[in-house]
């Protein structure tokens, strides 16, 4: 059997592990990756319709959605009296590129 050879990584392969340890671990609940994929997949969705998709009370619902905006995974603004969500491309792709260079 030949023998393999572990190459450390080089400098632009680098993983910064607190910022993916951040990411993760706004996705370690079910709840939240099922509210990023939904609105991933929707575009953007009110605060109500939420609670629909994950079918959690609306203060919980929230807690999940602060969790991820608080690591930038989702956006929100308000619009009138409702709050309306979408996900933060640039912040999904820094999350996707940090877990392919594993």
């Amino acid at each position: 059997m030949p023998k393999t050879r572990c190459a450390p990584p080089s400098a632009s392969e680098e993983l910064d592990a607190e910022e993916l340890a951040v990411l993760l671990k706004a996705l370690a609940h079910p709840a939240r990756i099922r509210l990023l994929q939904h609105l991933a997949g929707h575009g953007t969705c009110y605060f109500g319709s939420l609670s629909d998709v994950v079918e959690l009370a609306p203060s919980t619902t929230s807690q999940h959605v602060k969790v991820l905006k608080d690591a930038g995974l989702v956006l929100g603004s308000a619009e009138e009296q409702r709050v309306c969500y979408c996900v933060n491309p640039d912040r999904l792709a820094l999350l996707k590129r940090m877990v392919e260079a594993l």
